[in-house]
């Protein structure tokens, strides 16, 4: 679809399905397995996904009393949108717990089975949440399939973001990784020239998320996925985190008291109201710079998206102000 596209070239798109199987990865050689936000290793999992393993909690430790469950809640997307964020501050939650790394059963580990699976959480105890965080299932094709199997009633949560900025943001990574990649201007374009944007790259096509969400309707109602706003987990932590404790039926616990601005990163910061410790800020690999962009480039991007985004705050009932946000710059 060209930079152009408006409504009709947006349906186009949403007709055309991912391959059954198919999960997003880029098509260069050098992109073969798109690294997600944290680096969840396979001797990890295995190892929280042994029998008598502790698994990762939410907190400092995880007990050794209750039993583990499957999750009942699930942070599905979107790669850099704030999903990291998020799960760091439900896990504050005393009535949450969470594992730390991302399982990726849905996409990658489903033939461990669900055994496997349920060996990997922590331990709860009764009336506490399990739950899990794996931005990839968002844009995995055969996720919400699998996931209505386990239980048709799992909420979904999926951290959405301006997806031009989500672009960069997701290539800043790899090329944090891979510092040899084209730039992000040859990357995005079939045709330059002709302003084709190139929509089988997965740093764009994620950010497509009607397409995606489309997939998701035909197995869970609206009513079960919320939907939250990098943007505003940002500005306001505190309002978005009290959307979520609603959603998911707690006491809201996690206030503005929770959290602390960091200057420097331009990220809120977690912290504990009742002890004097340091805020726990997210790491390194958060708040990159992002490398400088054609303007031309941007401008492209934006009307490549503003369709899809019309379409996707229509199908969510919200509007994002992503069209908004941009002509403030």
């Amino acid at each position: 679809a060209s930079n152009g596209s408006q409504e009709g070239a947006a349906g186009a798109w949403l007709r055309t399905p991912l391959a059954p199987g198919e999960v997003i990865t880029a098509q260069s050689g050098a992109f073969e397995r798109d690294p997600q936000e944290s680096s969840t290793t396979d001797e990890e999992l295995s190892r929280a996904g042994s029998p008598g393993s502790r698994g990762g909690g939410g907190g400092s430790t995880t007990p050794d009393y209750g039993e583990k469950r499957l999750p009942q809640a699930l942070i599905i997307g979107v790669k850099k949108g704030g999903t990291r964020a998020l799960l760091e501050a439900i896990r504050a939650h005393p009535d949450v717990r969470a594992v730390g790394t991302e399982p990726h059963f849905f996409d990658r580990n489903y033939d461990k089975g669900l055994e496997w699976y349920r060996n990997v959480m922590p331990k709860t105890l009764d009336g506490q949440i399990t739950m899990e965080k794996t931005p990839s299932y968002f844009v995995t094709n055969e996720a919400p399939r699998r996931i209505h199997s386990m239980a048709k009633d799992t909420k979904l949560i999926v951290v959405v973001r301006n997806p031009v900025t989500r672009a960069i943001s997701d290539y800043t990574q790899t090329l944090s990784k891979k510092p040899d990649i084209p730039t992000f201007e040859v990357l995005a374009f079939k045709n330059r020239t002709l302003g084709l944007i190139d929509a089988s790259w997965s740093a764009i096509r994620i950010g497509i998320y009607a397409l995606h969400l489309e997939n998701w309707l035909q197995y869970f109602p609206l009513s079960q996925i919320l939907f939250v706003s990098g943007e505003r987990l940002i500005t306001d932590p505190a309002g978005e985190m009290a959307k979520v404790q609603d959603f998911l039926g707690l006491k809201r616990i996690v206030t503005e008291k929770h959290f602390y601005f960091n200057k420097t990163k331009g990220f809120p910061c977690l912290k504990k109201p009742e002890d004097s410790s340091a805020p726990r800020c997210l790491g390194k690999s958060k708040g990159r710079t992002h490398p400088k962009i054609d303007p031309d480039v941007i401008h492209r991007l934006r009307k490549f998206y503003k369709p899809f985004n019309v379409m996707f705050y229509q199908m969510t009932g919200q509007d994002f102000q992503w069209e908004q946000e941009e002509s403030d710059k």
